[in-house]
This record gives structure tokens, C-alpha cells and sequence, in this order.
């Protein structure tokens, strides 16, 4: 039985969507109220221009937010987003590449290998995936609600592959202070900007130009900043070790960048090559025998969404079926006509014939 209900986010949504934005309060998901109605506005916005085709907003522009909602209360508990274009000319993505230098004195017999942060910046943007919480109360949830939300914005991706970028980009949030300071901006940032973390941070999500003016454009030397800073760059936080081994696991990896900001890592994949993304497939509605299968019988367990042109305009819930009833996994082109239960094919307002995508969860 579907408990939870993943859709597309609607103004109704904003006092739970704060409730969970609190526990993130990150660039993409302030605890800001009227910025995060700004950002189910652009959502609706973005999610009615795929549904009609429509080449506005432009892709720079456009956000796509997902939430799980308590089927019988419809609350809200947890979120997880798409930026389809993260960078353009009048907004880069900013950066710091990672690298390594060596040095070596043949009179002293020393040898160093230092590593250097460069600031970088991409004009043409990429896909950007973020904004993936669950509130604390349900994330041991037997749904794996964190695992559902991650995986809807790659099924989403798949189905919508034209309006997203080649690359996909994922900034993970590093070890920051119990206040939320973040140690490698306190000894780098705010001595080239003279903005606290959070200032710089809440800044750069309209204006990112003091990035380019203020920020020293030279290879820096981490070897000059305190130990205890140096043991941050690139070290993920331990609220999200658990992203970091699911993207590892279908197919990201670091991509030796940070964020200028926190020195949070950031992981990367082509597109294309992501497993969810390659693992998604077309349907059609099927009723199946009530009760599915014999007691006992092998299930498989899907991520099951089906699309409309009206709000909402997407919705995504947990079912299982019958293996036989499914293409052999990795079939390139493959459809399937899924024999969904009553109760699936009720919370997805489906009936037999309805086109659907689907995912195999692991």
C-alpha cells in the first residue's frame, strides 16, 4: 500500500515546506519564507511549462520541487529539487578546483606536494540536482522516503531528457559549526569580502559579481591556511554521508571542485550514464488481481509516476509488482504494461491503459 504520495510542490505546501527547509537552510532551500514561496511559485511555473511543451521560463530560470505527502494527511515531509541549468553568463557557477602541485629541492632533499584551490566558473551551466531533506521524524521511515525523493528527480530527468544538461551536479553540504559558520569561509572568504557566511551566502543566490570582483583569481595555497581549516575542503558532512554513498552508487563521483563558500564537495555524473537515469522506462496501466500474485510471492519494487496537464502535474508513489510482469532489467526501449493494484492505481488517479515511467528500486 502507497503511504506516501511524491509530487509537485503547491502553494498550499509552505508551512511544511519551511518546516523542512529548516533542517537544510542551504542556498538552494533557505529557512526564508518568502523565499521559499518564491521558489514553489517558479516550481509550478516550470512544471506547467513541461507539461505544455512551452519554451518558457528558459531553462536558467526554471526549478522543479518534489515533495513526499502523507497520503491520509496530505503533510508534508520532506522535499528534494532540480535545477536544469545551474550557470549562464550573467550567473555562473562558481568553484574552486582542487589540485595538486609538487615541489622539490634537490639542495634540500624535500620534497612537498601542496594543494592548491583555483576559482573557476562555467557560463553554460549544468544540471544541478539539491534540496533533498526529510524531516528528522520520518527518516528511518520503511518507505526510505530519502531514497524515494532522491530518486524521483532522475526518473523526472529521464522523461524530460531535451531540457536537461549533459552533465549533472550535485554540492554536498561539508562539516560546518553548531551556528551553521563555516571555518574554511571565516579563514578565506570574509577576508576577501568582509560578509559573514551566511551574508555571502544568502548574496550569491541573486548576485554572485562581489564572487568575481573581491575573490583573489590566483591559485591559493591551502598549505597557508590552519590545519584544522585544510581538513575540510572537500570532507562531506556527516548529515550527508548517506547522499554521498548513494550517488557514489549510481554512478557520481568527486569531481575535485568545492564550493568557494563552505568547502563543501562537489560530485558529478554525465547524464546519461547515471543508473536511474538509464533505469527508467515507459508503461502502460494494467489492473492486476486483487490480491496481486499467491501470498508470499516475489515482488519488485517500483518507483511508479504518471504525468497530467493540469496541477498537479506530477505524482510518483512506491508500489511493487510481480517480476514476470516486467522487461528483463537494462532492456534498452523496453515498455511494459504494469498490472498495478487498486490502491496504486488510486493514489496515482490512473486507470487501466494511463501511460506511466517506472523505476526498479534497489
Amino acid at each position: 500500500m502507497a503511504g506516501f504520495l511524491i509530487r509537485d510542490i503547491a502553494p498550499a505546501d509552505l508551512d511544511d515546506f519551511q518546516k523542512a527547509a529548516v533542517h537544510l537552510d542551504s542556498v538552494n532551500l533557505p529557512d526564508d519564507r518568502g523565499a521559499l514561496a518564491q521558489i514553489i511559485e517558479r516550481s509550478q511555473r516550470s512544471f506547467a511549462a513541461a507539461a505544455a511543451g512551452a519554451s518558457e521560463p528558459a531553462a536558467k530560470d526554471r526549478c522543479f520541487v518534489f515533495v513526499a505527502a502523507e497520503r491520509d494527511s496530505g503533510q508534508v515531509v520532506g522535499t528534494s529539487m532540480i535545477f536544469p541549468q545551474h550557470g549562464s553568463r550573467k550567473a555562473p557557477h562558481v568553484y574552486f578546483d582542487v589540485l595538486e602541485e609538487e615541489r622539490y629541492s634537490e639542495t634540500l632533499d624535500r620534497h612537498f606536494v601542496h594543494r592548491v584551490l583555483r576559482i573557476g566558473y562555467n557560463y553554460k551551466g549544468l544540471t544541478e540536482v539539491g534540496g533533498l531533506v526529510v524531516r528528522p521524524e520520518f527518516r528511518r521511515h520503511p518507505d526510505r522516503l530519502g531514497r524515494l525523493l532522491m530518486s524521483v528527480r532522475f526518473l523526472y530527468i529521464a522523461r524530460h531528457r531535451p531540457a536537461f544538461r549533459d552533465e549533472v551536479l550535485s554540492e554536498l553540504m561539508p562539516p560546518l559549526e553548531p551556528d551553521g559558520t563555516s571555518m574554511l569561509w571565516e579563514s578565506l572568504g570574509r577576508r576577501f569580502t568582509g560578509l559573514s557566511y551566511q551574508e555571502a551566502d544568502r548574496l550569491s543566490q541573486d548576485n554572485k559579481e562581489f564572487i568575481r570582483t573581491l575573490f583573489p583569481q590566483d591559485p591559493l595555497y591551502a598549505s597557508l591556511l590552519p590545519a584544522h581549516v585544510q581538513e575540510l575542503i572537500g570532507k562531506v558532512g556527516p548529515e550527508t554521508r548517506a547522499v554521498e554513498k548513494v550517488l557514489r552508487e549510481i554512478g557520481f563521483s568527486y569531481a575535485h571542485r568545492i564550493d568557494p563558500f563552505d568547502g563543501g564537495p562537489h560530485f558529478h555524473a554525465r547524464t546519461d550514464d547515471i543508473t536511474l537515469v538509464r533505469g527508467t522506462r515507459g508503461g502502460r496501466v494494467a489492473a492486476a488481481a486483487e490480491p496481486p500474485g499467491a501470498p508470499g510471492a516475489a515482488t519488485v519494487a517500483l518507483l511508479v509516476a504518471r504525468e497530467r496537464a493540469e496541477p498537479p502535474f506530477f505524482m510518483a508513489a512506491r508500489t511493487a509488482v510481480p517480476p514476470d510482469t516486467l522487461p528483463p532489467a537494462g532492456q534498452e526501449g523496453d515498455t511494459a504494461t504494469l498490472a498495478l493494484g487498486a490502491d496504486a492505481r488510486d493514489v496515482l488517479q490512473v486507470a487501466p491503459g494511463d501511460e506511466i515511467a517506472y523505476l526498479r528500486l534497489s
